[in-house]
């Protein structure tokens, strides 16, 4: 549902990058003999703004093109022309542009902030629910449950599951780093994906594997390193759980 309510609103500040400078200037038409340059140069900056923030950073440069365009078309001498006579105009076309162009980078550089402290603050709360679970008496197959939940959605997996045998059949893994070792060899997340069909990631706890959890990743889908390493970090939470299960049967 958040993905398609996103798709929705793209579509949507795509059709407003579109369609609002145009109906802007349409509607400055009436006032371009009384209304300065400047002050209408504002104003499509204003719906710049607006689309940049509910946009991305196409919609927003879209709107900063389409914005100089229709000011040029409507406000300037010769009107109803893609033409500029004066070299004030000249200038004030080019500063929506680039101002435009800025403050478009300056809102997609927020918004990937923002997500960043969004993932950050979901990382802290999945690995502290699964230690807060460990700690208690819920018995292992809860944990496990939980920590297979939580390394499928962080990883998008298409299945999670645990193995107490390490042996067969060999796989990728993923590494302490949260680098993933394929056929000796790095393999390139970030551009392909976890490969498959599986992969794995070892439970282990000072030094002793415990076992591992082996993913059946979605083909070519990247996965960032933090969110490998924060997999890794919960995969090793659990095999500290079963270490001192073990240590105290």
């Amino acid at each position: 549902p958040m993905k398609a309510l996103r798709n929705y609103r793209l579509r949507l500040s795509l059709l407003a990058a579109v369609l609002a400078p145009l109906g802007l200037g349409a509607l400055l038409i009436p006032f371009r003999s009384s209304f300065t340059n400047a002050a209408s140069a504002l104003l499509f900056i204003i719906v710049v703004v607006a689309v940049a923030v509910a946009g991305n950073r196409f919609t927003g440069f879209t709107a900063s093109i389409g914005a100089a365009l229709w000011f040029d078309f409507f406000l300037t001498r010769p009107y109803e022309r893609f033409v500029i006579n004066q070299r004030n105009d000249i200038q004030t076309t080019v500063c929506i542009v680039v101002v435009g162009f800025i403050v478009t980078e300056l809102a997609a550089r927020n918004r990937h902030n923002y997500r960043a402290a969004i993932e950050e603050s979901d990382y802290v709360a999945m690995i502290h629910g699964l230690s807060e679970l460990a700690s208690g008496s819920e018995p292992t197959s809860e944990i496990v449950s939980r920590a297979a939940s939580s390394i499928r959605e962080l990883l998008n997996l298409r299945a999670c599951r645990f193995e107490e045998s390490t042996s067969e059949p060999p796989l990728a893994r993923i590494g302490p780093t949260g680098e993933v070792v394929h056929v000796g060899l790095l393999w390139p997340v970030r551009q392909s994906g976890i490969p498959g069909p599986e992969a794995g990631i070892l439970a282990r706890w000072r030094g002793q594997v415990m076992g591992r959890f082996v993913l059946t990743p979605t083909p070519g889908v990247p996965v960032s390193v933090e969110r490998r390493i924060v997999a890794l970090s919960l995969a090793e939470l659990f095999g500290a759980a079963l270490y001192y299960e073990r240590s105290a049967a």
